[in-house]
């Protein structure tokens, strides 16, 4: 990683704006001011980061762990979501995982053919692509659940 600041910095980026501004600080108790601040690019923030416990509050009510999934990243860790008790509650399995991991792609492909028609991709077309990853890893989780709860 060329720049883990700026790499955990953009998963907050991505964790406050799931969760909405107006709902992170009334989760973390921090005002807009402080949680830009953490997220900023800007040198006199560089080194200023969201504490642990306002990440874990904040990613309670995420529909994703974008902090802890790029913590885990930079390792090269696989998460798992839940027990195989969570497993159950969900609906689907296999079959239906494959089909929404076939239409993420798509869509995925998609995304990728629309921002190298120009040969360049913008900021905006690598979030949109970043946002179509995440969401395929979501799906490729929820298979490994199914899988894991099937072969037990």
């Amino acid at each position: 990683m060329a720049d883990i600041g700026t790499y955990l910095k953009k998963h907050t980026e991505a964790l406050v704006k799931d969760v909405g501004i107006e709902a992170a600080c009334e989760i973390t108790g921090k005002s807009k001011a402080t949680l830009g601040r953490y997220y900023s690019e800007n040198s006199e923030h560089s080194d200023r980061f969201m504490p642990v416990d306002a990440v874990a509050r904040l990613e309670g009510s995420a529909s994703f762990p974008h902090v802890t999934s790029a913590l885990a990243d930079l390792r090269n860790i696989t998460l798992s979501y839940g027990t195989n008790a969570d497993c159950t509650s969900r609906p689907g399995g296999v079959n239906a995982d494959v089909i929404a991991l076939s239409q993420r792609f798509a869509t995925l492909m998609s995304e990728y053919q629309s921002a190298m028609e120009d040969g360049i991709i913008t900021v905006n077309e690598a979030k949109r692509l970043l946002k179509e990853t995440v969401l395929l890893q979501q799906v490729l989780l929820d298979m490994k659940l199914h899988l894991e709860e099937d072969s037990a």
